[in-house]
């Protein structure tokens, strides 16, 4: 597992490259929101990508990187190649966002979009590893980049210190982890874990006590991870998990929309989700809200709902 240690020494390299997002509040939502919809490529993703290549050897950086995304991990890798003058090369899939797959490019990565979907894309993956050599950047199971995400946990240990929970949506378990490995198991701020109904990989993974392939299918696609990593299934046995639904996905996406101005990705809503359909109680609430990359079909299409 990740520890804190770890998570402070990423600390230093994230820092140097990043900005340190706000928190804002929300009276009708009881909570605080950490905004990581404005972090650099619009996702948390970004803190563990720098991380994993800040500790890569030179020879490492010139054989290249390799990464896999639905989206935002992919832009964070590709962005982080930038930062470092390596090359990325980045494994998405048919039906990926247009969106991203043009932001990914735009940060100077080649994409592959020879899968059909993430569990063919996980080998078409290892294939191009082989073939090219390239050092992977994991999404979510590396502890360097899980080290890198749970930057966020110490920003809101000092932002928030009467924090008595953070909400925490989960896709691989990269960021749930890190925020883990950052403000611990059992101390004064429980860390909640918040899953799409439709795509529970870390429910899954933990009742089977490793990592199971999944079908996801949520809204909320940037938490659709095939499976959940080994580092997840170990932090989170003995965390909260709660499941939302599509429609209270749906609607924490409007009320964040209208409410608090946030122009969020369903991905971001699913943890605002879990409070506003009172599947948790806590006092003082933080929630993550990460994933500022919707798509203006997807928004227009979640806000003509009624």
């Amino acid at each position: 597992m990740v520890e804190r240690d770890d998570v402070m020494r990423a600390r230093r390299v994230v820092e140097q490259h990043l900005l340190r997002t706000p928190m804002l509040s929300s009276r009708t939502l009881g909570a605080r929101l950490k905004c990581e919809l404005f972090q650099r490529t619009g996702s948390f993703k970004s803190r563990g990508a720098l991380n994993k290549l800040a500790s890569l050897t030179a020879e490492e950086k010139a054989r290249g990187v390799i990464a896999i995304s639905a989206g935002n991990h992919a832009q964070a890798a590709a962005y982080a190649a930038s930062v470092f003058g390596v090359s990325a090369l980045v494994v998405m899939w048919t039906g990926a966002s247009e969106q991203k797959i043009a932001a990914t490019r735009g940060y100077g990565a080649e994409v592959d979009l020879e899968a059909r979907g993430p569990a063919e894309a996980f080998e078409r993956l290892h294939a191009l590893i082989e073939q090219t050599g390239r050092t992977l950047v994991h999404p979510f199971d590396d502890p360097v980049v899980v080290a890198g995400a749970g930057t966020v946990g110490l920003e809101i240990e000092e932002d928030a210190p009467d924090a008595d929970a953070v909400l925490v949506a989960v896709g691989g378990g990269g960021l749930v982890s890190g925020v883990v490995g950052a403000l611990g198991m059992s101390g004064p701020i429980r860390v909640i874990a918040v899953e799409p109904e439709t795509s529970q990989a870390l429910h899954a993974g933990i009742e089977a006590g490793r990592p199971v392939h999944v079908e996801p299918i949520s809204i909320a696609d940037g938490l659709n991870a095939p499976f959940a990593g080994r580092l997840a299934i170990e932090a989170c046995r003995s965390i909260e998990r709660v499941l939302v639904t599509e429609d209270e996905i749906k609607d924490a996406f409007r009320f964040l929309y209208s409410r608090t101005k946030l122009a969020c990705e369903p991905a971001a809503a699913a943890a605002a989700a879990a409070l506003l359909a009172g599947k948790v109680q806590a006092e003082r609430p933080v929630i993550i809200v990460s994933g500022g990359n919707v798509a203006a079909q997807t928004a227009s299409d979640i806000l003509g709902l009624r």
